[in-house]
């Protein structure tokens, strides 16, 4: 650990400064589709079901401190599995030293196409610590985390980021051009702020004015896509790609749909062909040993939560159905899809 900003700038000269992006791979991820790093729900065999359409998987938020404590638990989550052949890893911090390390020992331990630098996280256990979002009230630690990783990785680094922190006050437009001088490849824009949470639809006119602002360097939107419109809207406004979060969680196939431009009515049947699939992946990644098992099903209970609130879009009167849309209690076409759209915890360990 380096101990005072001294030993830290002491420490980024004897390694050269700042490099220049174009030493390292480039990261061409223009109009891709790009699975978000889900915290818990982002695992392995998850990304695996995505990975049939999506682009691009980044691993679960990992935290630098615990990572560089050795836990095996927080190691495990940058796993990557062989189908994911655009790949990156997102870290959380909020010290230069800690996190400009831990990048160091990636570096040379991890097989990843880039890193991520978590600044978006909401939840108090990681903003009180001044991580997450609060970076981006912290100019100066962001500033020395941005450019002390940068120094340190062979692969390109990117950071996402929220709107802001308060729900009227947006920071993002000028902090972007900061972050791209700085020495990021590029920028994902959640469209809330950190107040927000899910309460409110995402700004996508903001986005659409900060990828203005972010020109040259690449900024990906993020917020409130759950079908083919969506996605169509959001490309309209000038983003360079789009980032997928909770509409992957209620509706994986979505990905498939973007692709396709359609509406797919996927028949209960194939929606329990792609639990079968991730149970058989689950045991495959965690085991098929009671620990594993376990594990499996935990893990399947908690994306069941989300798939619940997908309403089959051959029962809806309009299409596309809206991601903070709450169904009513409906029948199924049959036994299957009414289970499926159960709110109950006890149907879902019925599944």
């Amino acid at each position: 650990y380096l101990t005072s900003k001294d030993e830290f700038h002491a420490y980024l000269q004897a390694e050269g400064g700042s490099k220049n992006r174009e030493e390292d791979e480039e990261l061409d991820l223009q109009g891709k589709l790009y699975l978000a790093p889900l915290t818990t729900c982002g695992n392995l065999p998850f990304r695996r079901i995505c990975k049939r359409f999506a682009d691009v998987t980044c691993g679960e938020m990992a935290v630098c401190t615990n990572l560089l404590q050795g836990q095996s638990s927080e190691w495990a989550l940058l796993k990557r599995h062989c189908t994911e052949d655009l790949f990156g890893v997102q870290l959380e911090g909020a010290f230069p030293d800690t996190m400009t390390k831990c990048a160091e020992l990636l570096n040379q331990t991890i097989e990843m196409d880039f890193v991520d630098i978590n600044v978006g996280c909401p939840i108090d256990l990681v903003y009180n610590k001044g991580g997450g979002c609060a970076l981006m009230t912290r100019s100066n630690k962001f500033e020395q985390i941005v450019r002390g990783m940068n120094t340190v990785l062979d692969v390109p680094l990117t950071v996402k980021i929220r709107t802001g922190v308060q729900e009227k006050v947006n920071l993002a437009h000028k902090i972007i051009p900061n972050i791209r001088a700085w020495g990021a490849s590029m920028v994902t824009l959640h469209g809330r702020s950190r107040e927000q949470r899910y309460t409110k639809v995402a700004d996508w006119d903001y986005i659409a004015a900060c990828a203005k602002i972010a020109n040259p360097m690449p900024l990906f939107g993020n917020g409130d896509i759950l079908s083919y419109e969506d996605a169509n809207r959001a490309v309209q406004t000038g983003v360079s790609g789009i980032m997928v979060a909770r509409g992957a969680l209620i509706k994986t196939w979505l990905f498939t749909e973007i692709k396709e431009q359609r509406h797919w009515d996927i028949s209960s049947g194939e929606r329990f062909d792609i639990l079968k699939d991730f149970t058989n992946y689950g045991l495959e990644h965690w085991g098929s040993d009671t620990q594993g098992v376990e594990k499996t099903r935990k893990f399947m209970l908690e994306w069941l939560s989300f798939l619940c609130r997908y309403i089959p879009a051959g029962l809806l009167e309009r299409l596309p159905q809206k991601i903070n849309e709450r169904p009513p209690y409906y029948t199924g076409r049959d036994y299957l899809e009414t289970l499926m759209a159960s709110q109950n915890v006890d149907d879902w360990i019925k599944i």
